[in-house]
């Protein structure tokens, strides 16, 4: 069976000329990064290669990018490694979105163990922080403020920009996950005035197991992983050179192309909410201010998980939520936030469109979407 995937937020396919800029990585320049012979060189410089070319692209300095194991990993590092820094200037308030990727979340509770203040901010019913509620918690003591840049389940974007200026006002450092932005919206380091900034390869293209971590010069952050001295001693770890390779490739390759895709993403989602417009009962959960790949649907009286299961059996993949807790049976903590009650979160859906989905394909996952819903209907 053909499947049709739109589950793009969760992850994306590899791009075959990417694949192709890593392989020599895995074979003849398979070297450690950290060996100093010539196989070693060949591997570090690439590396090396790899950090300026994201760095140029980002308008940042190359000794401020860390490479990590992906997004989670810089999420964690982030909060934690942020966090433990400003305590040491008596500053042990960390402030989180209510609606920040489960990576957050898990490094804010276990903060919290530790002994740390954690506030968690609201959102409106549009998904968005507001910027007076940032305002409303902030104190002398607060050291870390996290507000992602896009939402990995709505699309809502948040106004960066705005909270990490009231952020350093009271002289916190600001974090923003942008792992769910980076395929879709340039980042804007210097213009949104962040201190930490995390995104991941296999959100654009890149391979799974590679992240970034972008760190201010000057912002003190405790390193998360010990072992060598990698990335400038401050995350340890073999290099693996093949994905760095592949995830400068796909970031350049993505912004080179993002205009482009955009366009071609937003007329499929427009196409597919068309093709859907008979069924009656469904709403866009979220505001407009938001990525153009993702939308939200809640579907009154169908239950997200029969219609996940009944699409794929049609070879429609779609998303009840994060893919990174899609084994839980918990309702959405995004949604319940947003003021749904958890029956309205059990009738939502997350479909993602990716650049490389058809027009034909969004036409027949319109059409099966509509059926398994009235069939969903009718036997409920």
């Amino acid at each position: 069976m053909e499947r049709i995937y739109l589950d793009h937020a969760a992850t994306t396919p590899l791009d075959k000329k990417v694949l192709d800029k890593m392989m020599p990585y895995f074979t003849e320049n398979f070297g450690n990064a950290d060996s100093p012979h010539a196989i070693g060189r060949r591997a570090v410089n690439a590396v090396d290669d790899a950090r300026d070319r994201v760095a140029e692209r980002l308008g940042v300095k190359a000794n401020e990018l860390y490479f990590t194991s992906g997004g989670t990993e810089a999420d964690n590092w982030a909060i934690v490694g942020g966090a433990y820094a400003q305590k040491a200037k008596g500053k042990d308030h960390v402030i989180l979105s209510s609606i920040e990727h489960h990576a957050a979340l898990y490094a804010a509770e276990k903060l919290e163990k530790e002994g740390f203040s954690v506030t968690y901010l609201p959102v409106n019913d549009g998904g968005m922080v507001e910027v007076n509620a940032l305002q409303n918690v902030m104190t002398e003591r607060t050291g870390l403020v996290a507000v992602m840049a896009a939402n990995n389940e709505t699309g809502v974007l948040q106004p960066i920009e705005n909270l990490a200026k009231i952020a350093h006002e009271k002289g916190a450092l600001f974090f923003t996950d942008a792992v769910q932005a980076a395929p879709y919206i340039p980042l804007c380091i210097k213009q949104w005035g962040v201190d930490m900034l995390s995104f991941s390869s296999h959100k654009f293209y890149g391979p799974k197991g590679c992240g970034m971590l972008y760190v201010k010069s000057g912002v003190k952050i405790e390193r998360f992983i010990g072992g060598g001295e990698q990335e400038r001693g401050l995350r340890g770890g073999t290099t693996n050179v093949p994905t760095v390779v592949g995830f400068s490739e796909a970031f350049c390759k993505n912004l080179d192309t993002m205009d482009e895709s955009n366009e071609k993403i937003e007329r499929l989602s427009k196409l597919f909410l068309e093709g859907i417009s008979t069924l009656k009962g469904v709403t866009v959960n979220g505001g407009e201010k938001k990525l153009p790949a993702i939308l939200n649907l809640r579907v009154e009286g169908v239950n997200n998980v029969d219609l996940l299961y009944k699409l794929d059996l049609k070879g429609v993949c779609i998303a009840v939520g994060s893919a990174c807790a899609s084994a839980s049976v918990k309702p959405s903590h995004v949604l319940l936030a947003m003021g749904l009650t958890e029956k309205e979160t059990r009738e939502s859906v997350r479909i993602s469109f990716g650049k490389d989905n058809t027009e034909e394909e969004i036409r027949f996952a319109a059409a099966a979407f509509v059926e398994t819903v009235e069939n969903l209907r009718q036997f409920s």
